[in-house]
């Protein structure tokens, strides 16, 4: 080896750990609460070994969980930029997301900005006098192409505030200091801030926060105990717990549902005197289960297309029938395995998912990969056409689940099912490879666990059809049954609503005799065969209950202020309302299936 070399080999050494400190130079943000009232935080972000002509900071234009475009740069004022300690430096706006900041030589830059924060969601940023809730997508930029490099956070509570409850690792040597290795740590770590009450249990051997805002009838007592055993049940079927430690987020509201998961933390939406009730306090901890179980399936085992995240634009997928989909079925799935909803219980919970799906038109025009796909213009932007042609992979996706799973224990004689399925992909598209699954991939897999083909299932995914629910029920003993089936109900097909006293239709259902007679959304009622239609519609449900299908009403409607008349035929109502229930005589096979399906855990 010639000195030359040795020279050279030193120099790249030096010049790669150079580097590699550049690379780890953390970007630091500080956020402050000068106007909680007015629903502002202040944001400073400073930029350390600055490099070239100018530098080009992001904000994320949306939430991974959540599949819409939300613009949150819309709520950014005041952006300016300056050397460290010293002078403003240029700023110009790029695009809608997008600043530049003209260097002029400046290593170590320092950005502000103001973020109006008044949205109540488990999505997206709320900020009053009595507490923060930041989602951090639509808090912190980032610079661009360097998502990868560290981030430190340091916040300053207003001073009537006392807690932060985030999933971020504390700096220890300074209070509420924070760090994520990188921005896709930071922006799926929300941050709670304000007074809220928390508490802790521990679970599966990590540390549990649940930090709740808003008050409520909970139990503190009875929760650890309760959630404890859904984060039991999860992480049995995955053999391991990703976590150091976890921080549920629960907003407490008059009204409020929905959660939003997150790497190593929830937000939760909860109404806040449910706790009391039996039904409440049950779907509360099939909400917990729920995000809970994303845990897994979502953040770690995912789409090939969930991560890393472009967090720029959409992120298209095909699978979020598995992705949540699949989580749906599990998350009462689980609530039944701790011994929370009886048999009946859930078998009455999955046939409101099948009453869900069929009485949908949309599930006989779009499909399921369709569904997931087109997320970000459908399933989040309803209007009132969505029944008509949109399916939800929650609902839709659980039955898949279910098919799924009950097909498996048939062609393995209880000996695997959907758990082994889950726990075998965590394994190796996550754990082996840390990368995200194709749909051949997850179907290859699924049918190696199961010995068999999975392609029936896969045709009711990528087809808009209705599955033979019956085939797969029956290997558990079950069938479902349609109760309103053989009665000829009259119906229009339209659902209404009263607004200032105008009997409003709301929605027109396809195929129904509004449909083909030409009743719009909007169109105010106002009288039907010559006779008043109130505010409430009493009357209106009096004429169609006393007439035969085929029979043709004559309405008078206003529609934008001109008077119409319209002939509608009475049709049949096409509504189902299925249970599920045993079958005649099952076999002893059949019945040790199900025990197994359904058995508590």
């Amino acid at each position: 080896m010639n000195r030359s070399f040795i020279e050279f080999a030193s120099f790249f050494f030096v010049m790669m750990i150079a580097t590699a400190a550049f690379a780890q130079q953390p970007i630091k943000f500080e956020v402050s609460f000068k106007e909680p009232q007015a629903h502002y935080v202040d944001v400073q972000m400073e930029i350390d070994d600055v490099s070239g002509k100018y530098v080009d900071v992001k904000m994320p234009v949306w939430a991974p969980g959540s599949y819409l475009i939300r613009e949150f740069s819309k709520n950014v004022e005041g952006f300016s930029a300056k050397r460290k300690g010293g002078d403003l430096l240029k700023a110009d706006k790029l695009s809608k997301n997008t600043w530049r900041i003209t260097t002029e030589g400046e290593k170590n830059i320092v950005l502000n900005y103001r973020v109006y924060a008044f949205e109540v969601s488990v999505r997206t940023s709320f900020i009053d006098e009595s507490h923060a809730f930041l989602s951090p997508t639509g808090i912190f930029m980032y610079v661009d192409k360097q998502i990868d490099r560290p981030v430190e956070v340091q916040v300053i509570p207003h001073p009537s505030w006392n807690k932060v409850s985030t999933g971020l690792e504390p700096i220890e040597a300074k209070r509420f200091s924070y760090r994520a290795n990188d921005f896709d740590v930071l922006f799926d770590s929300p941050l709670e801030i304000g007074n809220q009450d928390t508490f802790e249990f521990t679970a599966a051997g990590i540390p549990h926060e649940v930090a709740m805002y808003g008050g409520g009838n909970y139990d503190k007592e009875k929760l650890k105990v309760d959630m404890a055993g859904i984060v039991e049940s999860a992480t049995n079927i995955y053999g391991e717990n990703p976590n150091k430690r976890y921080v549920f987020i629960v907003h407490n509201y008059l009204s409020g549902g929905g959660g939003l998961e997150h790497l190593n933390s929830t937000v939760l939406g909860a109404s806040r005197f449910n706790y009391a009730t039996e039904s409440g306090y049950k779907g509360f901890l099939g909400l917990v289960a729920h995000e809970y179980f994303h845990l897994w399936n979502i953040k770690r085992l995912r789409p090939v297309a969930l991560g890393p995240f472009n967090y720029d634009e959409e992120n298209y997928t095909t699978n979020l029938w598995i992705a949540e989909g699949f989580t749906a079925y599990y998350d009462n799935l689980l609530v039944r395995r701790g011994g929370f909803y009886t048999e009946n219980e859930y078998l009455k919970m999955l046939a409101d998912d099948v009453s869900a799906v069929e009485n949908r038109p949309g599930n006989h025009i779009q499909s399921l990969s369709e569904s997931s796909f087109d997320a970000w213009i459908k399933y989040y932007r309803p209007d009132e056409n969505s029944v008509n042609s949109v399916v939800s992979y929650y609902n839709k996706g659980a039955l898949m689940a279910m098919m799924m799973d009950v097909k498996i224990l048939h062609a393995t004689n209880g000996e695997k099912g959907l758990d082994d399925v889950m726990k075998l992909a965590y394994n190796e598209f996550y754990k082996k490879r840390d990368k995200g699954y194709t749909d051949e991939e997850f179907k290859a897999l699924a049918e190696d666990v199961a010995g068999i083909s999975l392609d029936d299932i896969y045709s009711l995914v990528n087809n808009a059809v209705t599955p033979d629910y019956n085939e797969y029920l029956n290997y558990v003993g079950l069938e479902l049954v349609n109760v309103n089936e053989g009665y000829e109900i009259p119906d229009l097909g339209i659902r209404t609503n009263t607004s200032d006293g105008r009997f409003l239709v709301q929605s027109v259902l396809r195929g129904s005799g509004a449909w083909d007679g030409g009743i719009n959304v909007k169109d105010e009622l106002i009288g039907v065969n010559g006779y008043r239609i109130d505010a409430n519609g009493k009357e209106l449900n009096r004429v169609v209950q006393s007439s035969k299908i085929g029979d043709s009403l004559n309405f008078l409607v206003s529609r934008d202020g001109i008077l119409k008349e319209l002939d509608v035929h009475v049709t049949a109502n096409k509504m189902g309302r299925y249970v599920i229930v045993p079958i005649e005589n099952p076999s002893e096979d059949q019945n040790s299936l199900k025990a197994k399906w359904l058995a508590e855990k």
